[in-house]
C-alpha cells in the first residue's frame, strides 16, 4: 500500500488565532507518536496568522484513519469548536 499524504488547511477566526495555534501545537508530538506517522508538520501562513496547514505523511490509509480517532485529535476538535472559520483536507499522491 502506498503512503498517504495529507494537507490540512485550518483557518481560525482572527480573534481565536492564538488559542487555535496553541491547541494545534499540542497535537504535534502525540500525532508524531501515532502508529504509521512518517511526517507531521504544522505551518503558519506568513501573511495571515490565523491560517495554519498540516503536512502529514502516513504509512497507509488505515493508520491515518486510526489517527483520526485518537483522543488527542478528538480533544482538539472539542476545545476549538466555534473557533474555526474554515477547514479543508486533501489526500495527495506523489506523482513525481
Amino acid at each position: 500500500m502506498d503512503q498517504l499524504i495529507i494537507v490540512a488547511r485550518i483557518e481560525a477566526f482572527p480573534e481565536h488565532a492564538e488559542f487555535v495555534k496553541q491547541e494545534l501545537l499540542k497535537l504535534v508530538e502525540p500525532s508524531r507518536q501515532d502508529p504509521g506517522s512518517v511526517q507531521y508538520q504544522l505551518h503558519q501562513d506568513n501573511s495571515n496568522p490565523a491560517l495554519f496547514f498540516f503536512y502529514e505523511v502516513w504509512e497507509n490509509e488505515v493508520l491515518f484513519q486510526e489517527h483520526m480517532q485518537t483522543t488527542h485529535l478528538n480533544n482538539y476538535i472539542a476545545v476549538t469548536e466555534g473557533k474555526i472559520k474554515d477547514f479543508s483536507m486533501n489526500e495527495l499522491a506523489v506523482i513525481s
